[in-house]
């Protein structure tokens, strides 16, 4: 069974609480709920992941390198416009690797615009809620076939 990971960033296990204009009331384990049902669906296994400290997400995308995961697909939260190590860290994947954002990074503030990551990942995709999530894992699956 072809193993992925989805990587949750900063401040991520507050959605349900944190600015609901952008982010709707979904919560965390209201995602991991619906890409776990997604992942049965697809044959697939997911793992999720989140951390509020960038030395340890760093962490575990190594950990996914050394496991030999399939996919990864990353909401890196802020950390995706200014965070090089984290960039540096998903360089090592030699996996397809899928950005994903809650909301629309292009629509928002400047600073938002900019991802460190796009240089390096197969596709992103922003600005769908949930789906954006579920949509990375199709992404992620097919990419990996």
């Amino acid at each position: 069974m072809k193993q992925f990971l989805m990587l949750h960033g900063i401040n991520h296990n507050m959605f349900g609480k944190r600015d609901p204009v952008q982010y709707g009331t979904v919560t965390l384990d209201d995602i991991d709920g619906a890409l776990q049902a997604l992942a049965r669906e697809l044959g697939v296994s997911v793992q999720s992941y989140q951390t509020n400290s960038e030395g340890d997400m760093c962490l575990r995308i190594h950990q996914g390198f050394l496991d030999k995961v399939d996919g990864v697909m990353i909401n890196a939260g802020a950390w995706t416009h200014y965070s090089y190590g984290i960039r540096d860290a998903l360089a090592i994947l030699t996996v397809p690797v899928i950005e994903i954002h809650m909301s629309n990074i292009h629509a928002r503030e400047a600073f938002r615009h900019q991802s460190v990551f796009a240089e390096i990942v197969k596709g992103q995709i922003c600005g769908l809620g949930i789906d954006s999530y579920l949509l990375g894992l199709r992404a992620a699956v097919s990419a990996a076939s």
